[in-house]
């Protein structure tokens, strides 16, 4: 399935104190960064992407149109993904990072506004952020691929040839089947045909060969 990358706006970064994650040097563990879409209609939105730079958490809000009459609502579709499995140490604090719409907890459509709230717990880093920030909408959907009508229904001009010699003709087989299923039937019926090494009343051996009639 295709994507198309989307024009978009992103502010600047707003800080936020929130009492628990507060760090010892005062400052703030939250960071809300908005992402504005002007030229674009309300679309599917298929894929985020950027560089992670030392945000352990990643909380994404969206707000959608979802009637043309009614105001926008946000929704949540990401609460808390785990960017750093440790915000003590540098594990995954600058890797580039995919966020797919099935990974979401919302459907993503109808799209008019982004909301990324960044979270650091840790002390240990002064500054967090996410960089190289990338939209994907959904794309056109990819023209249906027509198979040959030989695939299901072979016509004998359109049969492939035989790939090795001495292969039997396909289209015999069935027949010979039906051949060979018969002249068994007419063997088990006809029982004077095929009485082979049977005891006669003298006790002698008599030892008749198979004819076919």
């Amino acid at each position: 399935m295709s994507r198309v990358l989307v024009p978009c706006h992103v502010k600047g970064t707003v800080a936020l104190q929130v009492g628990d994650v507060r760090t010892s040097q005062g400052r703030p563990g939250v960071l809300v960064i908005d992402v504005t879409f002007p030229s674009v209609a309300p679309f599917q939105l298929q894929e985020i992407t950027f560089k992670n730079y030392y945000t352990a958490f990643l909380t994404i809000r969206v707000r959608q149109q979802t009637a043309p009459h009614t105001p926008a609502r946000w929704v949540t579709c990401l609460r808390d993904y785990c960017l750093m499995p440790d915000p003590h140490s540098e594990e995954g604090a600058q890797e580039y990072v995919s966020l797919f719409h099935h990974q979401m907890l919302c459907d993503m459509a109808r799209v008019v506004e982004l909301r990324l709230i960044l979270r650091q717990p840790s002390p240990l880093w002064l500054s967090f952020t996410v960089e190289e920030l990338k939209i994907y909408q959904l794309g056109p959907k990819s023209p249906s691929v027509v198979f040959p009508k030989w695939l299901s229904h072979p016509v004998p001009c359109e049969q492939p040839a035989p790939l090795l010699e001495g292969f039997p003709d396909p289209s015999r087989v069935s027949s010979k089947v039906q051949q060979m299923w018969a002249l068994t039937e007419m063997i088990r019926a006809n029982h004077t045909s095929t009485r082979i090494g049977r005891f006669d009343v003298d006790g002698c051996y008599d030892l008749n060969l198979l004819s076919y009639t």
